[in-house]
């Protein structure tokens, strides 16, 4: 592991403590920037597999660490009589395995990532963040006993996806900075050149 993945891992420390911060924007309805996974959908993209589990792994757990051990919001705590302690519905560390098939799936387009095509990343990151709010939802409705879908939860979940996905940009632009500044290479546009040449 070079100094460009330990660079990674600071910034989803960073992400995580920024995530504190992070404002719900009301007249989208209740819509806010998921900075950690954010961080972790762009740094995902640019790594191998190994070091993306380990990114996971971390954002995992800082995730659960901060929603899963706070205690619930009242309404969300479920049906009393079958819930006694409504805190323990949900385990810990679930989290992590949903980094770890939102790496996986960046993972998959990792090769157009590094011809250069960091929009497409971009555009498909909004993608992962929409499903992993939806699985993530219904995970813990499943658990819960109690699954309830509306428009406004739908435009939430969409909202969000796109607020964060806006901000794909700026990560991706940092990060191209810390693997210039650490000598790590995420794109080869050789590749395209190559392929004109064989074209020609």
């Amino acid at each position: 592991m070079g100094w460009y993945h330990l660079s990674l891992v600071c910034l989803v420390i960073t992400a995580c403590i920024l995530q504190q911060f992070s404002p719900a924007f009301e007249s989208l309805y209740e819509g806010r920037i998921l900075v950690v996974p954010l961080v972790f959908l762009c740094a995902a993209v640019t790594v191998h597999a190994g070091p993306m589990l380990l990114l996971a792994f971390i954002g995992g757990f800082l995730w659960d660490a901060q929603h899963v051990i706070t205690p619930p919001l009242e309404e969300l705590r479920g049906n009393p009589e079958v819930y006694i302690d409504p805190n323990e519905d949900v385990i810990f560390g679930y989290s992590i395995i949903l980094y770890a098939m939102m790496g996986f799936f960046m993972q998959g387009i990792q090769p157009l990532f590094r011809e250069g095509k960091w929009h497409i990343s971009a555009l498909l990151s909004g993608l992962a963040i929409f499903l992993y709010l939806s699985v993530e939802y219904l995970f813990i409705t499943f658990v819960r006993g109690d699954l309830v879908l509306t428009r406004s939860l739908f435009l939430k979940i969409t909202f969000t996806s796109l607020l964060t996905m806006f901000l794909c940009p700026v990560v991706f632009w940092a990060l191209y900075g810390l693997a210039g500044l650490f000598h790590h290479t995420i794109s080869y546009e050789g590749l395209k050149t190559a392929r004109r040449g064989a074209g020609d």
